[in-house]
């Protein structure tokens, strides 16, 4: 599916089915975390926000899914943390919680 439908299938879900969307959202915006400039290739190749993107992973870090990266001033590393998830997709503790 494109990052544009899961996109506005993440904004009119609710509840367990925003969690799964969410993240259907961010694994496949991470497929493409090492084009530079990410916002603007997002937004030139597949007509998606970036707001769209950072409200999933915000959205994913409140229900604790998993920790947006942090800058040593506190500002949060976006584009990083999806370098993260597309280099390791599943973290040890996850991974332990599923079984």
């Amino acid at each position: 599916m494109s990052l544009k439908i899961l996109a506005k299938l993440y904004r009119v879900s609710k509840d367990n089915e925003k969690v799964e969307r969410a993240w259907k959202l961010v694994r496949e915006a991470a497929r493409y975390s090492n084009r530079e400039p990410y916002w603007e290739f997002l937004k030139r190749n597949f007509d998606v926000r970036a707001e769209d993107i950072k409200d999933a992973l915000r959205f994913l870090e409140e229900r604790g899914e998993l920790q947006i990266k942090r800058s040593v001033d506190g500002r949060r590393l976006y584009v990083s943390t999806l370098k993260d998830i597309r280099e390791n997709p599943v973290r040890l503790d996850r991974w332990l919680r599923l079984t």
